[in-house]
């Protein structure tokens, strides 16, 4: 049999031979407070499931999945098989099928410290235990035996027996205790990465939601080290906000009871929309001060969750090929919900300049795929979670917006949901929904935007006349015709607004728009024809579409001197994105788009924006400058920030956003005596309040650059002896700028799998701060060494991130390209998604050295 991996064949024949008729799961959790470790081998729970389910040819085999480290017994039709010849580690095989079938396994499954199944935390600061579960898209068969795929639906019953004083969550609600032992409400028919236990002694707060008849039980958890900044008021007002929202254009009600949100440690992801049973990462739980920014995010989030209730979990796909299904529609549900019901109105500016950021680079990777994916099995699958499933399928749902009109959208979500309640769909059950509501050609559309892989770029060319009138005003559209990149048809369809902008006194402002639908590699915008001559053309004004922005010198050379007058935020975001992306490109030079930073980013009102700025500044600096202009530039970049940071209002949210890029761009030995002033109160910035939080942020650049030992590190973790605060201690004490630090972080996180996976994270974090390049070059040969060793004993999401966290990317010549080339070369058979990680950093790699010789003409 083949190992833990699952191809989407074999879950098709599965699907067509099995019809699942429910689960009963019993765990038993009381050994997550043992405070002896076992002699040998995992710390281990009991969990012994019963599987009802029906055959369509009696006689056949199958298969059960689990992962468990042992098997006591499995009962088939009250027939005993040997685990020992019927158990290999990740699959119960199975012969003899009835019609109708009891399946009954026994099994020892293990505690995780990946963050994948039943993940166990031990807090810090005060020794509790805390456990969850995680299982997207294939991780419950690490907690129960199952059939692992989407389409095997199957109502559950759950049951947990817990250490003394501890609550338990699952999916449904709590329907009897006996003891230690909580027995909970069978489900609605759900997948199987859909399911969810949560148990310690969490902080619980409670509320409640009703709309007419209806009414839900709300609940939100966080550690109790983290009770004193949990703001859950604010959690449940963005809640029933969404409830309102989603009820009034779904037409359907919320399907699965009570709707409890779990803030959990050292997660993965940034939540999971288990059914009843949210789980989030505790991050979005704030322990100092942050910006709207921030608690735009975290609502997002939120909102995002509440729309898989209908998007993926009461409609799933099929496959994971059509995980679009659900992640596009969430995502796009996130922006659109905080618009439309919340006070961060403002939302579609982050999707612009952010979301869609993410997307645009992996829709330029030599990985990209279309928005339906060929996902061949789950190492497939957990890879596919990327930028192209959320923000491409996001972007390009705005469009179908904009072609179908909303409306039409909506009426055609609420058919489909009540089409396929509680059941799994494909792509063609969402388009001729569209199609029946909207009358437009929807294989036409889908093979444009979701079947096919790429992003356009649309240039305005603009005519005038001796007057300053335009005569003509077109759109040019291409496909990416990048080195190493496929080339991208420039026939799609796109609806699209074109603004016309020129300055004044009141700022660079918009005096003329039009809507078109732009198909082909030339429209002409008929509209705009005799309007004066603008300072600025901005297509895809308003953001309907999904392309890369290209501008005429004219605009762009308004921009160089007028970029910040832009009065609307949304469009400034959108220039700011363009410019971006020009510079990724290599069309634009590094020190043209840090010119333009220094400039204008001083004048941005939108801290989300402003806070992707900083990121991009950075990432501009450390990878795309020419590599003689490297050092330069990051002074010139520290400067700014703290001119910036000391004319900001104090106080402020900017004024906190600049002080935190002060420190990621510190570069010379007064930056460092700044902020080492700050820190031991010799220094002050007028309202700048120095957090725990902040004191962090502070710190790490000072041990990457040599400014503080160890013992300062250590005392920063005496004040802060947290769960948060072992993290960033682990990723200051990697930064340090030694050799022996250095192979000691290679150590931990490549030769050991003692450390948990937010530790994995901050260990190469700080490892791979770019201040000492010299000291992380002899690791780039032994990266190519330990690939394969690494993606076979670690889990997946270790593995992604060791390969990706340790690629030799600041080791930014060609002999890296080459090295990297020599690898792919020689491993052909090497796990096809470890190939796409690796090639996905060859590619990076590569745009940075383009880039780099950009800037250097």
């Amino acid at each position: 049999m083949p190992g833990e991996n699952l191809s989407r064949d074999e879950a098709r024949e599965r699907a067509e031979l099995l019809s699942v008729d429910g689960y009963e799961v019993a765990l038993d959790l009381r050994s997550a407070v043992d405070e002896a470790e076992p002699a040998e081998g995992p710390r281990t729970f009991r969990s012994v499931t019963t599987v009802r389910f029906r055959a369509t040819t009696p006689g056949a085999s199958s298969f059960a999945d689990l992962i468990a480290p042992s098997v006591n017994s499995v009962t088939l039709n009250g027939r005993v098989l040997d685990p020992a010849t019927a158990f290999d580690g990740a699959r119960i095989a199975l012969d003899g099928l009835a019609a109708e079938n009891v399946l009954v396994v026994d099994a020892n499954c293990a505690y995780s410290r990946t963050g994948e199944g039943m993940h166990r935390f031990v807090d810090p600061e005060d020794g509790e235990v805390y456990l969850y579960t995680q299982y997207e898209p294939a991780d419950a068969r690490r907690v129960y035996a199952n059939f692992e795929q989407p389409d095997l639906k199957a109502p559950y019953r759950f049951e947990v027996t817990a250490p003394e004083g501890w609550r338990v969550w699952s999916n449904g609600v709590e329907e009897s205790a006996e003891g230690p032992t909580r027995r909970f409400a069978e489900t609605a028919p759900i997948s199987t990465y859909i399911t969810c236990v949560v148990a310690g002694p969490y902080h619980y707060v409670t509320d409640s939601y009703t709309r007419g008849d209806l009414t839900i039980p709300l609940g939100a958890m966080c550690r109790k080290g983290l009770a004193k900044y949990f703001d859950a008021d604010d959690v449940f007002l963005v809640t029933k906000q969404g409830f309102d929202l989603f009820h009034e254009i779904f037409d359907y009600p919320y399907p699965f009871g009570k709707y409890d949100q779990a803030f959990v440690p050292e997660y993965n992801l940034g939540a999971m929309e288990n059914p009843g049973m949210v789980t989030f990462r505790e991050e979005y739980i704030f322990r100092g001060k942050v910006t709207q920014a921030s608690y735009e995010r975290r609502a997002n989030v939120i909102l995002h969750e509440m729309a898989h209730m209908w998007f993926g979990d009461l409609v799933t796909m099929k496959w994971w090929d059509d995980l679009w299904l659900k992640e596009s529609f969430a995502d796009f549900m996130g922006s659109f919900g905080l618009v439309e019901a919340t006070r961060f109105d403002q939302a579609w500016v982050t999707f612009a300049n952010s979301r869609k950021a993410w997307a645009y680079r992996a829709d330029q990777l030599p990985s990209t795929h279309p928005i339906t994916a060929d996902i061949r099995d789950l190492e497939d699958a957990k890879l596919n979670f990327d930028g192209i499933t959320y923000a491409k399928g996001a972007a390009v749902l705005k469009q179908l917006v904009a072609y179908v009109g909303r409306e039409a959208f909506l009426e055609g979500a609420r058919r489909y949901f009540k089409a396929h309640a509680y059941g799994n769909t494909t792509l063609d059950d969402l388009l001729s929904v569209l199609a029946e509501v909207s009358g437009r050609d929807m294989a036409q559309w889908s093979r444009a935007w979701l079947q096919t892989a790429g992003v356009n770029a649309l240039t305005p060319l603009i005519t005038t006349d001796a007057d300053g009138r335009v005569t003509e005003l077109a759109v040019l559209q291409e496909g990416d015709a990048l080195p190493d990149q496929p080339a991208v048809s420039a026939g799609r369809p796109h609806r699209i607004a074109v603004g016309l902008y020129r300055t004044g006194a009141d700022g660079l402002v918009r005096y003329a728009r039009a809507e078109a639908d732009v198909a082909g590699a030339r429209t002409v915008i008929a509209e705009l024809a005799g309007q004066e001559r603008p300072d600025l053309v901005l297509v895809n004004d308003d953001d309907l579409t999904y392309c890369k922005v290209r501008f005429d010198e004219a605009s762009l050379a308004t921009l160089r001197g007028h970029l910040g007058a832009i009065t609307d935020p949304l469009a400034r975001a959108l220039c700011w994105s363009a410019l971006w992306n020009l510079t990724r490109d290599g069309l634009m030079p590094a020190r043209d788009f840090l010119s333009l930073f220094l400039t204008h980013a001083g004048r941005e009102s939108d801290v989300g924006v402003l806070q992707m700025l900083h990121g991009q500044a950075l990432s501009a600096v450390t990878h795309y400058s020419a590599p003689g202009r490297r050092e330069g530039a990051g002074r010139e970049l520290a400067a700014g920030a703290l001119h910036e940071l000391r004319l900001a209002e104090p106080g402020s949210e900017h004024q906190l956003t600049w002080a935190r890029f002060f420190a990621a761009s510190a570069a010379t030995e007064g930056d460092f005596q700044l902020l080492l002033g700050l820190l031991d109160g010799t220094a002050r910035i007028d309202g700048l309040d120095v957090d725990q939080e902040l004191r962090w942020d502070f710190l790490l650049p000072l041990a990457a650059h040599g400014a503080v030992d160890e013992g300062v590190i250590g005392a920063e973790l005496a004040r802060d002896d947290t769960a948060s605060g072992k993290r960033h201690q682990v990723r200051c004490l990697a930064a340090r700028p030694s050799a022996a630090v250095k192979d000691q972080a290679w150590a931990v996180v490549v030769e050991s799998d003692a450390l948990s996976n937010a530790l994995v994270e901050a260990t190469i974090d700080g490892m791979q701060q770019p201040s000492r390049r010299d000291l992380l070059a002899p690791y780039a040969g032994r990266y190519f060494e330990v690939l394969e060793r690494v993606w076979e004993q670690r889990s997946i999401q270790i593995g992604i991130h060791v390969v990706k966290g340790l690629y030799p990317m600041l080791q930014d010549g060609e002999d890296t390209v080459a090295a990297t080339d020599a690898w792919l070369a020689g491993h052909p058979d090497a796990a096809p998604a470890l190939r796409r990680l690796v090639l996905e950093s060859r590619d990076d790699l590569a745009r940075a050295l383009r880039a780099q010789a950009r800037d250097a003409a």
